[in-house]
């Protein structure tokens, strides 16, 4: 998840209709159509039982266009409305999903996927292996591509790169052979390609649909085509969604609920007063909030591999400086940040997050320890000689979103930075729309922000850093970028892991391009009449399609 940029958010579920906003109201008329056209209701079904639950999330909706989409918000609403040739199952296993079936050469460079009979759009038009094709190419041009995801396609696919660059009319290595079989060769062994696979980007798209509806696709539910185990049939950026359960679906006898319903809640202490007076059936806790409700047996945690993070923009005034950037990311005790937030989060001790895979059956983080620890008084000398090198004291502006968690942390790095430095902070919280541009346009100092891992495997975060985008602080090293390079051709396991374990030292440690915080964790209470509701700790988080009402 991008953020993906991937934007700090948590998501609470929640029975209530009740949903706010523009003209929102959360509510769909019984046998009404939906977006696909058609009535939501096959013939002679009776309307729904009522088997609803809400999800609730701290930021507004801001795109649904596949191509633009990558927040954490947008990726759990696609996960499921829409489905790749694969699906994560509970326990995080890719499994066959539109693909019934795939044959994997023996080089480990090619993958035929054979489509299952019978699937379909939301408007009754099969699912092909064209509207893969026609969605992955979208994905990688420049013109089309506005997510920053267009890498996760053309780093693997051969031909790929050359297609994004323009220097190629078509990608070599995805091939249509029919209307249910699609081959496509990477460049090199993936061994977690079925796991990309099973990632929004490489979901597929209605071409015809997508170019009848322009540039109003994605704007509206209706505007929309779905092939997951739901629809969409309300859409408001600012007050939420509202997704129905699909009927074209191939799996549908397995969905077990009738709605999902979502609501942006940006305070956590709103959403906690909802649950008591029994208007909600899941909500995320805030650190204040954790002690009082631990012993409660409807208290719950999960995790996430996800890292909270401050981005510093290299070439801005005073933080363009390494010996400030170094002084910040020492001034600070990320396991003070722990017990604070008190959520099951972790303080960070490098990016890379705590479980995720290394090589030799270690995690990453195992094999590497730490990459930075908190150091007052070395923090003090860097900073001394980053103001002797600037020839003045650094005026620093924080950006952090709007919602609960991270103006506490902003909140805690200015109480930190004035303690151990004497550096005056100024915060400035908005909401994700307007941070990101900020940071897009490179119009920023620092920033809290997060990345939640797309695939389990530490590549996922480090060839962040070698689009050289202001979003990723103008970091440019040609020693970064090559190893990065070099760890995606090389097949041997122990020498990629340790590629990747000195590109880490290099970003967090030597070049200081970011500060880790925290690792992402969730405390929550929830009713004991929800079960199966699946959090993905990487790609795509929230999956409804296992989740029922008791």
């Amino acid at each position: 998840m991008k953020k993906w940029a991937f934007c700090f958010v948590s998501l609470l579920l929640i029975f209530s209709v009740m949903l706010s906003g523009c003209n929102f109201t959360g509510e769909t008329p019984q046998g009404a159509e939906s977006p696909s056209g058609q009535s939501s209701l096959k013939d002679g079904e009776q309307p729904s039982s009522g088997k609803a639950i809400t999800l609730s999330v701290e930021t507004e909706i801001t795109d649904l266009n596949q191509f633009s989409a990558s927040d954490n918000v947008a990726f759990a609403i696609l996960n499921n409305v829409n489905e790749g040739l694969y699906r994560l199952d509970p326990k995080n296993v890719p499994q066959p999903a539109m693909a019934k079936e795939v044959d994997i050469s023996k080089d480990g460079l090619t993958y035929t996927f054979t489509l299952r009979d019978g699937v379909k759009w939301s408007n009754g038009s099969p699912v092909t292996a064209a509207d893969f094709k026609f969605a992955w190419l979208g994905s990688m041009k420049p013109e089309t591509s506005l997510s920053g995801y267009a890498f996760i396609l053309t780093d693997y696919i051969e031909g790929g790169a050359e297609y994004a660059e323009g220097k190629a009319a078509d990608v070599s290595g995805i091939v249509v052979k029919d209307d249910k079989t699609l081959a496509v060769k990477l460049k090199n062994p993936t061994p977690f390609f079925l796991r990309l696979v099973s990632f929004i980007p490489y979901y597929p798209l209605n071409e015809k649909f997508v170019k009848e509806k322009g540039k109003d696709f994605a704007l509206k539910s209706e505007n929309m085509l779905y092939n997951g185990p739901f629809v969409l049939t309300q859409f408001d950026p600012a007050g939420g969604a509202v997704l129905e359960k699909n009927p074209n679906y191939w799996d549908n006898g397995s969905v077990k609920l009738d709605k999902v319903n979502i609501k942006v809640v940006k305070e956590m202490n709103t959403a906690l007063n909802l649950y008591k007076v029994g208007e909600l059936d899941r909500v995320n806790l805030s650190s204040a909030d954790v002690s009082a409700n631990k012993t409660s047996p409807e208290f719950g945690s999960d995790i996430e591999f996800a890292t909270t993070y401050l981005q510093f923009n290299l070439k801005a005034d005073d933080v363009s400086n390494p010996n400030i950037r170094k002084a910040l990311q020492l001034a600070y005790d990320s396991k003070v940040l722990e017990q604070l937030l008190n959520n099951g989060s972790k303080g960070a001790v490098g990016l890379i997050p705590d479980l995720m895979n290394g090589a030799g059956g270690k995690s990453f983080r195992d094999m590497q320890g730490k990459v930075i620890a908190p150091d007052a008084a070395k923090a003090k000398e860097l900073w001394a000689q980053g103001m002797k090198e600037l020839g003045h004291t650094p005026k620093i502006k924080l950006l952090v979103l709007d919602d609960t968690v991270n103006k506490d942390v902003g909140t805690f790095l200015q109480s930190e930075f004035k303690k151990n430095l004497g550096a005056e902070i100024e915060i400035e919280s908005m909401p994700k729309k307007a941070r990101n541009k900020l940071m897009d346009d490179s119009s920023y100092q620092m920033a809290v922000t997060a990345w939640g891992a797309d695939y389990d495997d530490a590549m996922t975060y480090l060839d962040l850093w070698v689009n050289h985008t202001p979003y990723r602080g103008n970091y440019n090293n040609p020693k970064y970028d090559r190893l990065i390079a070099e760890a995606k051709k090389e097949a041997d396991e122990a020498k990629r892991a340790e590629m990747l374990l000195q590109a880490e030292k290099i970003l967090v440690g030597e070049d200081a391009v970011v500060a880790p915080l925290f690792y992402k964790g969730h405390a929550f209470l929830q009713k004991k009449n929800i079960e199966g509701l699946v959090y993905h700790p990487y790609g795509a988080s929230w999956d409804f399609k296992f989740a029922a009402k008791k």
